[in-house]
């Protein structure tokens, strides 16, 4: 029971590490708020997670995260335990990059990012703990990820600065970066036509020393482990949770 009588917020709960992180967080003891763009998917949440309460939501968007907060003021007044997991996907040749590809990618996966964790920091305070769902794409150098790693990359850089800036305020930062993991995310990539996923996965696979794709609770893990206490005198840092896939090539 590492988040008893915690409230937590999970920006991209409802599917895939944000759903299986959610879920921790609330068998955990944790009251568990999520966003997420799926009215469907959203709603599934709510009957499956007991007293989670769902939010649709756009990272992309400034605004849509007003709802949520306004209801966390009021219930709880504040935020032990932030998520910032939305993003989504895309594998485009370089030659073949558009800026509206390239904003679409970077509205949501770091401009959004910066902006929702700062809408948030107003309901957080000394023992506070942020999550930022990174990528080994920051990383690692893979053809047509451009768009994506370059998105990651800058979020790595502004977690790093917000560890610095906000320890002060006993809010510690930290960044899990998967590699790859089968989520719903693996289908929703910018420009990728649904009959090349199956072959996306199978040059994943062939990249990871496991030998095999990820599951989102083994992300989720890492997360929950990384909010809590027991992470306690941990900021700044970058867990790969990827089968090897960087420390083993």
């Amino acid at each position: 029971m590492r988040f008893k009588d915690k409230t937590a917020l999970v920006i991209g709960g409802n599917s895939g590490i944000g759903l299986s992180t959610a879920k921790g967080l609330s068998e955990e003891g944790a009251k568990v708020y999520i966003t997420g763009r799926n009215p469907d998917t959203l709603a599934a949440a709510e009957q499956d997670i007991p007293g989670l309460k769902a939010f649709q939501a756009d990272m992309a968007d400034l605004d849509g995260l007003t709802p949520v907060l306004d209801v966390i003021r009021e219930e709880t007044g504040r935020i032990d335990a932030l998520f910032v997991n939305a993003g989504i996907g895309t594998f485009i040749n370089v030659r073949d990059v558009t800026p509206e590809i390239w904003d679409q990618v970077h509205n949501v996966n770091l401009r959004g990012a910066f902006f929702t964790t700062q809408a948030a920091l107003p309901l957080m305070g000394k023992g506070g703990s942020i999550v930022i769902t990174g990528s080994i794409g920051s990383t690692l150098g893979m053809p047509g990820n451009v768009i994506y790693s370059s998105a990651k990359a800058g979020l790595r850089a502004m977690a790093r600065i917000l560890a610095v800036e906000l320890v002060k305020d006993g809010i510690r930062v930290n960044v899990v970066s998967p590699g790859p993991i089968e989520t719903p995310l693996i289908n929703r990539n910018v420009g990728m036509d649904p009959s090349e996923v199956d072959g996306l996965r199978q040059v994943m696979i062939s990249g990871v020393p496991m030998h095999r794709m990820g599951e989102p609770e083994e992300v989720a893990r890492a997360a929950l482990f990384l909010a809590s206490e027991e992470a306690s005198f941990i900021t700044g840092i970058d867990m790969f949770v990827d089968g090897g896939s960087l420390e083993l090539r």
